[in-house]
C-alpha cells in the first residue's frame, strides 16, 4: 500500500557524539523524502485543525520535564523558547512547544518533532542520529511518520496513531500514546518550526525559498532525552456475582468475577483463571474455568452430603503477570424442594366444582343409580 512521506528533509552531523544540527533545504525538485508527497492543504486554520484536543480530555501528567531552547539566529523564524515534555500513568506523552512570536498557527507554518524512540543510533535514520519517528504538523493536520529504512513514511501496516492529536495557542501542544511510538519507555528528540512556506496553487508543491527555521536542540548539539515514567497498572475488581445466589447441595454453583486494568479501564476478556473451594472440610473440584464475555467464571457441583455446611471458595485471574482474586463464603442449603400444589380454599373449591360439570349422559346415569338406591332403601 502506498504511503505518505515527510514533507521536509533534515539531517544531523554525527561523529562519536552529535555536536551540531544542520538544516538541509529540500532540493528544487523533491528527492527521496518527497517522493510520495501529498498535496499541502491550502485551507489552513489559524488555531487548530484535525485532531484538536483539549487538555481536560487528557489525564494529569505524572512526570514532566521542561527543556530550555537556545535563542535562534533567524529573527524572522518562529522563536521556540522552551519545550515541556510530560506523560501520565496511562502512557500519553505530551509535547508543549512554546513559541514566543507566533500566538496563532500561521498559514505558512510547519512543525516537526523528531523522536528516537529506543535511544539507539544504530536504528532509525542514520542521518538523524537514530530518529525512528517524526510527528509533523502541516496544513492544519498532524501525522506520524516512521522510518522504513530509506525514508520517513506512513504505510498501511504502521501503528494506527489513533492517539495523536494537537492544539495550538501561543505554541504547539501534541498528545500521543507511548504505544504509538513503539511502546517507548525513554526517548531522545529535537524539534523544528518553519515559517514562510509557500504552496503552489496548481500542484500543491511546497516552496521553501523564503522559509525561516528555528530548530530546538541542546546548546551543545545533539538531542534532548526524556524518560517515560508510568505507574505499573493493576487489576481491579469491578463486580462479583454468584448463580444461584446461595449454593445448594447437589446443585451447580458458579462465581463470576469482572476485573479491569487500572490504567485504561479496559475489562479483561482473557487470562489464567484459578478456582478453589471446599464444602465444610472437604475440597471440591471445579469444572473447567472460562471467560464468558468479560466475566471469568468458576463452577462447582456442590456435593449432596454438604447440606448445612459452609461453602468457602475463591476465584483468581492472572493477566500479564498481575493477579486479582476474590473469596466467597456462603452457607449451603438443601436442594430446592419439589413444587407442592397449593391447597384450595373453599371459594376456589366451589368455583372448581362448578367448572367440572358432568356430561348429560353421565348425569343421567348418576340420577338412575341414585333412584335405584332409594327404592332398595
Amino acid at each position: 500500500m502506498a504511503g505518505h512521506s515527510l514533507r521536509r528533509s533534515y539531517a544531523l552531523t554525527a561523529g562519536e557524539a552529535v555536536r551540531s544540527l544542520v538544516v538541509v533545504r529540500p532540493p528544487k525538485f523533491p528527492g527521496p523524502l518527497f517522493s510520495i508527497v501529498v498535496a499541502f492543504l491550502l485551507a489552513m486554520t489559524a488555531s487548530a485543525g484535525a485532531g484538536r484536543i483539549t487538555t481536560s480530555s487528557v489525564a494529569p501528567s505524572a512526570n514532566s520535564v521542561t527543556f530550555k531552547v537556545p535563542k535562534g539566529t533567524d529573527q524572522l523564524a518562529p522563536d521556540i523558547t522552551s519545550i515541556a515534555v510530560s506523560n501520565n500513568d496511562p502512557g500519553v506523552i505530551t509535547f508543549r512547544i512554546n513559541v514566543a512570536n507566533r500566538p496563532q498557527l500561521g498559514q505558512d507554518m510547519l512543525f516537526d518533532v523528531f523522536v528516537d524512540a529506543d535511544r539507539r543510533t544504530t536504528t532509525g535514520s542514520q542521518n538523524l542520529a537514530g530518529v525512528d519517528y517524526v510527528i509533523e504538523l502541516a496544513g492544519g493536520e498532524v501525522n506520524l511518520f516512521k522510518w522504513d529504512g530509506t525514508n520517513f513514511t506512513r504505510r498501511g501496516g504502521d501503528p494506527s496513531a489513533a492517539s495523536l492529536s494537537f492544539a495550538y495557542r501561543r505554541g504547539l501542544t501534541i498528545h500521543i500514546s507511548a504505544a504509538d511510538l513503539g511502546n517507548t519507555r525513554g526517548f531522545r528528540f529535537f524539534a523544528a518550526a518553519t515559517s514562510g512556506v509557500a504552496v503552489d496553487p496548481d500542484t500543491g508543491a511546497l516552496d521553501f525559498a523564503n522559509a525561516h527555521d528555528d530548530t530546538a536542540h541542546p546548546a551543545g548539539g545533539g538531542l534532548y532525552a526524556f524518560d517515560v515514567k508510568m505507574a505499573l497498572p493493576k487489576l481491579v475488581v469491578q463486580k462479583v456475582a454468584t448463580t444461584p445466589q446461595k449454593p445448594a447441595a447437589g446443585k451447580p454453583f458458579s462465581v463470576r468475577l469482572t476485573a479491569a486494568r487500572s490504567d485504561t479501564g479496559a475489562r479483561l476478556k482473557g487470562g489464567q483463571i484459578t478456582c478453589a473451594a471446599r464444602a465444610g472440610d472437604k475440597s471440591i473440584s471445579s469444572q473447567t474455568p472460562r471467560f464468558v464475555g468479560t466475566q471469568a467464571m468458576c463452577t462447582w457441583i456442590i456435593p449432596g452430603f454438604a447440606r448445612g455446611k459452609r461453602f468457602v471458595g475463591s476465584i483468581a485471574i492472572v493477566f500479564e503477570g498481575k493477579r486479582v482474586s476474590r473469596n466467597v463464603s456462603l452457607g449451603i442449603s438443601s436442594s430446592s424442594p419439589s413444587r407442592v400444589r397449593p391447597r384450595l380454599t373453599s371459594a376456589r373449591s366451589s368455583k372448581l366444582s362448578a367448572s367440572f360439570r358432568l356430561p348429560d349422559s353421565a348425569a343421567a346415569l348418576s340420577s338412575s343409580r341414585e333412584a335405584k338406591t332409594a327404592r332398595c332403601a
